[in-house]
């Protein structure tokens, strides 16, 4: 959708496929292998060969180097299958981008220098997945309201295109989903291999959405990511109708950290002008604006694992968001965010007027 312009037959362009992560080690608790889907991951893992250690207790270990950063390395090259603790099975909401968080997994094979879950999650930054997905999945229906529509959002914690090859899990979660009256699925990634969900049994009750950046955040920032304008054509694919190949899926663009660098006006124009060409047809599209932000816990572990940064991290330069909790976030200052509210509505409302800006913050 954009400019008005209505494309009859648009097709699906192909663009070079990212390279598919894979960890240099994956290990299983005794717990996992004692799931029915721990095992159908295990199979999984086989067949593409990985080395694969069973522990003998529920209890990682031999994941911490003599460095913080050695131990990021370390970490964010394996790959771990456990069971999700009984607190995952209590729900939390996490409004603006939905209803309700669950996860399917912890952790993520990305390496941006922003990374959101940086001071999130404890431990090394292990890749995390779940063997107990059919719980997860099940319990899920305790949250929802008949005749009330919820959201579920599934990449709170991981990017869950990132390590799909390697689980599946993402496309159960779609297909059950796809079952619900009043559940709605989403996630969002910066990985691109999407070829395995066009197929699946959604009823539109799962929104995908990509993940993307002016070229100077994600050249610099985003490493092990795809490219943006892969992940734009992945988008593409999800969106375009079946008869035309693609998935029917309601999708959205998540413009996030956003950052106002030098000549950050030309740079976000451009991204539009990206995102016009992969979304030059009419579909259900919504926008997410999300500014950058960090905690002090997050700058002292994003310094930690990326020693040589060139991220904005200066307090000084930055405006005190608390929370009710008593928990504090830099964020631009007031005038800043102002002029790039109105950018990015102006922006969004005159290229795809028919699309939603769910929320700016």
């Amino acid at each position: 959708m954009n400019s008005g312009v209505i494309v009859q037959n648009p097709p699906i362009v192909e663009t070079p496929r990212s390279k598919l992560w894979m960890p240099d080690r994956v290990i299983f608790t005794p717990a996992a292998l004692d799931e029915p889907w721990g095992q159908q991951l295990y199979k999984r893992m086989q067949s593409f060969n990985l080395p694969i250690e069973e522990l003998p207790r529920n209890r990682l270990t031999g994941l911490r180097g003599e460095t913080p950063r050695e131990t990021y390395n370390i970490a964010k090259r394996t790959l771990a299958v456990v069971t999700a603790p009984p607190s995952a099975f209590k729900l939390s909401p996490i409004p603006p981008s939905a209803d309700w968080q669950f996860h399917i997994a912890e952790g993520c094979p990305a390496h941006c220098q922003y990374c959101y879950l940086a001071g999130s999650l404890q431990g090394p930054p292990v890749i995390r997945v779940f063997a107990n997905l059919p719980q997860i999945l099940a319990n899920l229906a305790n949250y929802e309201k008949p005749g009330e529509a919820k959201s579920f959002e599934v990449s709170c914690y991981t990017d869950p295109l990132g390590i799909e090859h390697l689980t599946g899990s993402l496309a159960e979660a779609i297909r059950y989903f796809g079952t619900r009256e009043d559940g709605y699925l989403r996630w969002v990634s910066k990985f691109d291999a999407v070829d395995n969900l066009l197929d699946l049994p959604h009823n539109g009750h799962t929104r995908c959405r990509v993940s993307v950046n002016a070229a100077p955040v994600s050249g610099r920032f985003e490493g092990g990511t795809a490219k943006v304008t892969a992940r734009l054509a992945a988008l593409r694919k999800l969106a375009l109708a079946h008869s035309l190949g693609g998935g029917g899926y309601p999708v959205g663009i998540v413009i996030a950290p956003i950052m106002p660098g030098e000549d950050w006006e030309l740079h976000y124009n451009q991204l539009f002008d990206q995102i016009s060409a992969a979304l030059d047809f009419d579909c259900d599209l919504t926008f997410e604006l999300i500014s950058h932000r960090f905690t002090p816990g997050s700058k002292e572990v994003l310094l930690s694992w990326y020693p040589n940064t060139k991220l904005d991290l200066d307090e000084e330069k930055r405006s005190v968001k608390r929370n009710k909790f008593g928990g504090t976030k830099y964020v631009y200052n007031a005038d800043i965010m102002k002029v790039m509210r109105r950018f990015f509505e102006g922006e969004i409302q005159k290229r795809f007027p028919q699309a939603r800006i769910l929320y700016w913050t």
